[in-house]
């Protein structure tokens, strides 16, 4: 089913750090590490929160809501200074770094939708392209690239949706949501007219001590010069510019859709792969990781493999990535804000994919990734960004997965009630899975996904069958 999108822009404006009369702002300024490079020329990771308010008329969002949201946002980025900066490459400087300097701050647009809230906010299939137009583009130039940016839309009478774009170089995912989760806070609990907002959550406080992040093995060099001689097909890349990566289109052809799997459906697949193991009298000599990441992932990138009709002899990369801050040695903080993120990932032939025990075959796969998470977080790491980039350059079939079912993102409530849908939109682009837990809290989770449609007919079946049969 289509949408038609009729989204009129109200208002681009800079939203800058809220400072009162007895502070002043000051310049900021912080190192990139090895686990930012990995992601400098990625593009941003897109999401949007959809909420569900019939009471939101242009008048009570333009007096209320807004208003609300706006001088939130001034106060959260005081908190997150970094974001409200940018990402910068000083001439003379072997490393970009980010920088915020007084008067930098967050583009923030405005803009009115007439498109149908319900289904852009639902499960059910629509046009991936559909979600575009409520994503803000990401002011980046050779030499500049901002950290954030964010696009409020209206839905008259229905709504109205958050969009933001996260620069992957200066934030991962549980960041991210941290600074979603504190604005949110904020909006919910403050009081403008008084000029009263609360204490931050010990939990949504980040920290931005760089020294923890400890380099022995000079990552960091080995990333950055593994951009300076990627060689991308058809495309002449400027070694020390900060553009990104050429964008994949998204084909009007493109649907998203999004599952939900209960609690019973993952324990049906968690009692196919014990049966599986009995069966093959292997139970005791291979023990097996089987979380519910694991079980959904193999599941859901089998139906795609068989979806997208991949030959058998394709390469095909299956990965993730994985928090860092309690596996390093020694650990790191918890709230420590910026990327501290690893990539696990395995090369396999599609065949492995494609065949009856296809499965099996993957869980096991996911399963020892994270097994060897033990033996060092960054084992290897030297060599699996390198081959990364060479298999991605070179055409394999990439097997991502973008977002957690542990980040709780259902649970963020400006004071309006909690999201309707969070959608990673910019699956749209990297062919991932998206991944959040259930928002009716019953211990399931919601997976995404961007097709073709006919792709999506086939996925569908085999995905809903795959659950029946098994």
């Amino acid at each position: 089913m289509e949408v038609e999108n009729q989204v009129n822009t109200i208002d681009v404006c800079q939203v800058t750090p809220y400072f009162d009369s007895s502070e002043s702002a000051t310049e900021l300024s912080l190192p990139l590490t090895f686990s930012d490079i990995i992601w400098l020329r990625f593009h941003p990771v897109e999401r949007i929160f959809f909420y569900k308010l019939t009471e939101s008329t242009p008048s009570f969002f333009n007096s209320v809501i807004l208003p609300k949201l706006k001088h939130s946002l001034s106060h959260t980025l005081l908190h997150f200074l970094p974001l409200a900066g940018n990402l910068i490459w000083p001439p003379q400087a072997i490393k970009p770094i980010i920088l915020y300097t007084p008067d930098d701050g967050v583009q923030l647009t405005i803009a009115e939708s007439t498109a149908d809230f319900h289904l852009l906010s639902g499960n059910e299939v629509h046009g991936a392209a559909d979600s575009r137009p409520y994503i803000p583009e990401l002011p980046v130039t050779d030499s500049k690239a901002s950290a954030i940016a964010l696009k409020i839309t209206l839905f008259p009478n229905h709504g109205f949706c958050i969009g933001i774009s996260a620069h992957h170089a200066v934030l991962d995912g549980k960041s991210s949501t941290m600074f979603i989760k504190a604005w949110a806070h904020l909006c919910k609990l403050g009081d403008e007219d008084k000029r009263q907002y609360p204490a931050l959550l010990t939990e949504l406080t980040p920290v931005f001590d760089r020294i923890a992040m400890q380099d022995p093995e000079g990552l960091d060099m080995v990333y950055l010069n593994n951009w300076l001689e990627l060689k991308w097909p058809g495309v002449d890349l400027n070694p020390r510019s900060l553009q990104l990566l050429p964008a994949i289109a998204v084909r009007s052809s493109s649907v998203r859709a999004t599952f939900e799997l209960s609690r019973e459906d993952i324990k049906k697949l968690r009692e196919r792969v014990l049966a599986n193991l009995v069966k093959e009298g292997s139970k005791e000599t291979r023990p097996i990781h089987l979380s519910t990441f694991v079980l959904v992932l193999a599941h859901g990138f089998v139906c795609i493999a068989k979806a997208r009709g991949f030959e058998s002899n394709r390469r095909v990369l299956i990965g993730f990535a994985v928090d860092c801050r309690a596996r390093l040695d020694p650990p790191i903080h918890e709230n420590y804000f910026g990327n501290c993120v690893s990539s696990c990932a395995a090369f396999t032939e599609a065949k492995s994919l494609l065949e009856e025990n296809g499965f099996m075959h993957v869980a096991e796969m996911l399963s020892e990734l994270i097994k060897n998470l033990e033996k060092g977080v960054l084992d290897g790491a030297k060599e699996t960004a390198a081959s990364f980039m060479k298999e991605a350059a070179g055409g394999a079939a990439l097997l991502g997965v973008a977002g957690s079912n542990r980040f709780e993102v259902y649970g963020t409530d400006f004071g309006w009630g909690k999201p309707e849908k969070v959608e990673i939109t910019s699956i749209d682009r990297t062919g991932a899975i998206s991944l959040a837990e259930s928002k009716d809290g019953n211990g399931g989770v919601e997976i995404g996904f961007v097709l073709e449609k006919h792709e999506m007919e086939k996925f569908t079946s085999l995905f809903v069958d795959g659950l029946k049969n098994h």
